[in-house]
C-alpha cells in the first residue's frame, strides 16, 4: 500500500499520542488481526536486524586494524565456496518470507471471507474531491463526512459493511483503529467491514493522494451505543428543522447555484454534486473535518471555500454581506 504524505501527516498528528490514529491501539476485529500480523512482522524484522547488526559489529571489532599489525598480516584469511554459509543465507530468508506470506494470507482470508450476519448495517461510501458521502440504503439516510455506526457486541454482533466507490479520482479509506486501508476507485466497488466494541470517535484519513486538498480529506467515525444510534437514525430520517424566522436566507439559497449541487430535504435543492445539507448544523465539523462547525466558519466557507480548502471544487458564491448573513443564519437552523 502506498505510504503517502497523508500517512506521514497522520502519524505526526497530536491524536497519535493518544492512540486515536494508531494501528497499535486496535478497537475492531480487522484492526486486531492487523495488529497481530504487524507484531509478528516487526518481531521477525527486529530479530533479523539484531542478527545482521550483531554480525556487522562483531566483524568491525574483531577484524579492526591494530597498530601492531603489519601490512602482511592485516587481511584475514579468505574463505571461498562455503556451501553451508550460502545455504543458510538462501534457505533461511526463503523460509521467513514463506512463513510471513502464509500469516498474511490467513489474515486476508479471515477478513475478506468473514460471514456477513443478517444484523449487519450496510453503508455506501462515495469518495469525492475532497469529502466523503455516506448513504444508508436500508434506512433512507444520506449524510456527509461524519459516519455514524452502532457498536458491535461480541455476543450479538452488528458489524458495519462499507461498500465503497469514487465519483472522481482514486481515494483510500483508512481508520487505523478499526481496519486497514481500502482503495476507493472510480467504476469499481470495494468492500470492507468494521465492528468497534467501544463507543467513541475514531479518526482517519484519505490515504491515497487525490489532489490539492488530499491532506484535508479527513475521516470521522462515531461508534454509538444502540440507543444513541437509534436516536441519530430517527433524527436523520426527519426533514431538517428550518426556522420560519430565516425564510429570507432560504430564499437566497434557492435562487442561487447552491441548489444545483446540494440537497436540502423539503426544499427545491436536490443537487448531488456536493454534500447533503439537510442536517448540516447537527454535524461537529465542516469541510470534511477540516474546521469546527461554527456560524463564523460556515459564513467564511460559503463566501469563499478556498479560505479553508484551496482547490476545493465549490466556487465562491460572491454574495453581498446581507445575503451572506441570511444564508448563514438559515444553514445554522438545519439541525
Amino acid at each position: 500500500m502506498m505510504f503517502t504524505i497523508a500517512t506521514i501527516a497522520i502519524f505526526m498528528s497530536p491524536d497519535v499520542v493518544h492512540g486515536r490514529t494508531s494501528i497499535f491501539s486496535p478497537q475492531a476485529t480487522p484492526a486486531h488481526l492487523i495488529y497481530g500480523l504487524s507484531t509478528l512482522v516487526l518481531s521477525f524484522t527486529l530479530g533479523i536486524f539484531l542478527v545482521v547488526g550483531g554480525l556487522l559489529l562483531y566483524s568491525l571489532i574483531r577484524f579492526r586494524h591494530r597498530p601492531s599489525e603489519t601490512d602482511a598480516t592485516r587481511e584475514p584469511a579468505q574463505i571461498y565456496g562455503s556451501t553451508q554459509i550460502e545455504l543458510s543465507w538462501t534457505v533461511v530468508p526463503v523460509l521467513i518470507v514463506f512463513m510471513l506470506f502464509l500469516a498474511t494470507a490467513r489474515i486476508i482470508y479471515s477478513t475478506e471471507r468473514a460471514t456477513k450476519p443478517s444484523s449487519a448495517l450496510d453503508v455506501v461510501v462515495i469518495g469525492h474531491q475532497f469529502w466523503w458521502e455516506y448513504r444508508y440504503p436500508k434506512l433512507g439516510i444520506v449524510t456527509a463526512n461524519e459516519l455514524h455506526i452502532p457498536v458491535s457486541d461480541p455476543k450479538r454482533p452488528m458489524p458495519t459493511y462499507l461498500t465503497m466507490s469514487s465519483a472522481d479520482t482514486n481515494h483510500n479509506f483508512w481508520i487505523p483503529q478499526l481496519a486497514g486501508k481500502m482503495d476507493v476507485i472510480p467504476n469499481k466497488v470495494n468492500t470492507m467491514w468494521i465492528d468497534p466494541a467501544t463507543p467513541g470517535l475514531y479518526l482517519g484519513q484519505c490515504a491515497q493522494y487525490c489532489g490539492t486538498q488530499h491532506a484535508k480529506m479527513l475521516l470521522r467515525v462515531y461508534a454509538d451505543t444502540p440507543d444513541e444510534f437509534a436516536t441519530w437514525v430517527s433524527h436523520q430520517q426527519q426533514p431538517g428543522v428550518q426556522s420560519s424566522t430565516v425564510t429570507e436566507g432560504r430564499s437566497v439559497l434557492e435562487h442561487n447555484a447552491c441548489i444545483s449541487c446540494h440537497t436540502i430535504t423539503g426544499t427545491v435543492a436536490t443537487g448531488r454534486f456536493g454534500p447533503d445539507l439537510t442536517h448540516l448544523a447537527s454535524r461537529e465539523t465542516i469541510a470534511s473535518g477540516a474546521v469546527p462547525n461554527t456560524e463564523a466558519n460556515i459564513r467564511k466557507f460559503v463566501d469563499d471555500p478556498a479560505h479553508f480548502k484551496p482547490g476545493a471544487l465549490m466556487p465562491p458564491m460572491h454574495l453581498n454581506n446581507h445575503d451572506l448573513d441570511a444564508v448563514t443564519a438559515y444553514l445554522m437552523t438545519l439541525k
